[in-house]
């Protein structure tokens, strides 16, 4: 994927030298690197691998399924202090993923634990299984596993 980039950049400096200005045009570099994405994304098949900016928007779906996480959860979590009667019912449980990578692994104990009303207490040492602390965990608990569930295969997608 590196290629990929490194020869957009390089049909984006010849744009630019073909051009032929008096002075470097931040504008016409642009249109060069554009020109060059068009380029590079119908010669992909030629590369082997994914085309790069595959990533990119990968990664900008990871981040907007990061963000509706802690807004639903951040929700649930403020109806449950602003609520008159405390009823909740914290515990633990037990989650296998299907992620194998250290990085993988970090990124999923992190993205769960950045939204409100989980923590990952402990993950094996062989990296498969998280212990998980729920602020409810007979009203929540499945709702816990289908965002971890979405972070799984949003990881997944920006890894693999």
């Amino acid at each position: 994927m590196s290629f990929q980039f490194l020869l957009n950049l390089f049909i984006a400096f010849l744009w630019v030298f073909f051009n032929d200005e008096s002075y470097f045009r931040f504008q016409t570099f642009v249109a060069g690197f554009l020109v060059g994405i068009v380029i590079v994304f119908l010669m992909r098949r030629f590369f082997g691998g994914r085309f790069y900016l595959h990533r990119l928007f990968s990664v900008i779906k990871l981040i907007y399924v990061f963000i509706v996480e802690m807004i639903l959860s951040t929700v649930v979590v403020i109806k449950e202090i602003i609520s008159p009667k405390i009823n909740i019912k914290p515990g633990i449980f037990r989650y296998e993923t299907c992620l194998h990578s250290d990085w993988e692994i970090t990124a999923l104990a992190l993205l769960l634990t950045l939204t409100p009303g989980s923590v990952v207490m402990e993950v094996t040492p062989e990296g498969n299984v998280f212990y998980i602390h729920a602020m409810d965990i007979e009203r929540f608990r499945g709702d816990l596993e289908r965002s971890l569930a979405r972070f799984e295969k949003a990881i997944m997608e920006v890894t693999r």
